[in-house]
C-alpha cells in the first residue's frame, strides 16, 4: 500500500513496468479483508462490548489521524496559495460523507470500511442461509460499480469486505482438516490455476473504490484462487520469521495511519518551493526511505496512546461495556 501511494505520489504508477507489477499484485489490499476472517475466533458475545470494542479500535484512530491528516493538508495548502495565490487542487468538504477518506490521508477509508465489514458478519454468522449467501455479494458489489458506486463513506466494497472475510474464514475451516502436505499441494494447485487464468481471462478489482474490471465471476474467483492459493502455501511452508518484515506487520496500523500525512507534507514542501515529483527517482527512493524510518520511529509513541493505536487496554473498555449496560439498563427501566 505505502509503495503504491510512494509510486502514485511520484507518477510513476502510469510507467508499464508498475502496470506489470498491479498486473500481479492488485489483490493485496483483498488479502486484508480475507485475513480477518481467517484469523478471526469469534463474532459473538455481547453486542455492546462487541461494538465498542471495534470503534475503539477502528473509528476513534480514524477520527484521530482524520483531523491529523485534515490539519496537515490545510496547513501546507494554505501555505501553498501563497506562492501561487490559489489552492493548487479542488479544495471541498464534500469528501466528508461521499467518502471515508479524508483530505490529507485519504486511506483512512480501510478503517471505516473494516468497522462496517464486522458489524456486517456479526449479523451473517448467526444466520446460516447468510453465510451461504455471501457467495453472490460480489455480484452486487459489481452492480454498485455499474450504477457510478452511489453509497457514501466509500462502503459500495462492503459486500466484497464481507465476501472475503467469510471466504477467510471457510479457508480456514478447510485448511484445518488437511495435512500439512496436502494443504501445500492444494494451495499450489490454486495458485498455478490463477496465475494460468490471470494471464488467459484477466481482470482486477480495486477495493478502496469498488472499481471493477473484467467478467465479475472471473475477477471472483481470481480472487478466491490467490488468496487462498498464497495463504496457503505461506501456513505450509512455515517460513522462518523475517525481523523487518514482522516488526512491520505486528505494528502495521502506525505504518497505515501515519504514512499518508507525511507523503502530503512532502509533496507540499516540494511544491512550494516550485519543484516537482513527476517522474522523480531520487525522490521516490528517499520518500520510501524516510516513510518507513519515521514511521517505525513512530511505532512505540504512538501505541502509547490509545486515542492514535486503538490499542485500549482490557479494563476500559470493560470499564465502557459496564457503562453501556447500566444505560440500557436505565432505559429499561424508564
Amino acid at each position: 500500500m505505502l509503495l503504491n501511494h510512494v509510486t502514485s505520489l511520484c507518477g510513476l504508477s502510469r510507467l508499464d513496468w508498475w502496470q506489470s507489477v498491479y498486473f500481479w499484485s492488485y489483490f493485496l489490499l483483498c488479502f486484508f479483508f480475507f485475513k480477518s476472517g481467517y484469523f478471526n475466533k469469534s463474532l459473538r458475545g455481547d453486542t455492546g462490548s462487541f461494538l465498542l470494542g471495534k470503534a475503539g479500535a477502528l473509528l476513534v484512530p480514524y477520527v484521530t489521524w482524520g483531523l491529523i491528516g485534515a490539519g496537515n493538508f490545510w496547513l501546507m495548502a494554505t501555505i501553498a496559495r501563497t506562492r501561487y495565490h490559489h489552492y493548487i487542487e479542488p479544495v471541498s468538504l464534500d469528501h466528508l460523507w461521499t467518502t471515508s477518506g479524508v483530505a490529507g490521508n485519504v486511506s483512512l477509508w480501510f478503517l471505516v470500511s473494516f468497522f462496517v465489514m464486522y458489524v456486517a458478519m456479526r449479523v451473517v454468522s448467526r444466520v446460516v442461509w447468510l453465510q451461504w449467501l455471501t457467495l453472490l455479494m460480489p455480484l452486487a458489489s459489481w452492480w454498485l460499480f455499474t450504477v457510478g458506486n452511489p453509497l457514501w463513506l466509500s462502503l459500495n466494497n462492503i459486500f466484497m469486505c464481507v465476501f472475503l472475510f467469510q471466504l477467510g474464514h471457510w479457508w480456514h475451516q478447510l485448511s484445518a482438516r488437511l495435512s500439512r502436505g496436502r494443504l501445500f499441494a492444494l494451495s499450489l494447485v490454486l495458485t498455478a490455476l490463477f496465475c494460468v487464468l490471470n494471464v488467459v481471462c484477466h481482470g482486477e478489482y480495486t477495493i478502496s473504490q469498488n472499481l471493477w474490471e473484467g467478467n465479475p465471476l472471473v475477477v471472483s474467483l481470481l480472487l478466491s484462487l490467490v488468496l487462498c492459493g498464497l495463504s496457503g502455501l505461506l501456513l505450509a511452508v512455515r517460513l522462518p520469521r523475517i525481523p523487518v518484515v514482522n516488526y512491520v506487520g505486528q505494528h502495521s496500523m502506525v505504518y497505515f495511519v501515519a504514512h499518508y500525512p507525511l507523503l502530503v507534507f512532502y509533496r507540499y514542501v516540494h511544491i512550494t518551493f516550485g519543484h516537482s515529483l513527476q517522474g522523480r527517482w531520487d525522490d521516490f527512493i528517499l520518500l520510501l526511505v524516510i516513510v518507513f524510518a519515521i514511521c517505525t520511529w513512530l511505532v512505540p509513541y504512538v501505541e502509547r496512546v490509545p486515542w492514535l493505536s486503538g490499542r485500549f487496554p482490557d479494563d476500559y473498555l470493560d470499564r465502557l461495556a459496564e457503562r453501556w449496560q447500566r444505560f440500557r439498563s436505565a432505559l429499561r427501566g424508564g
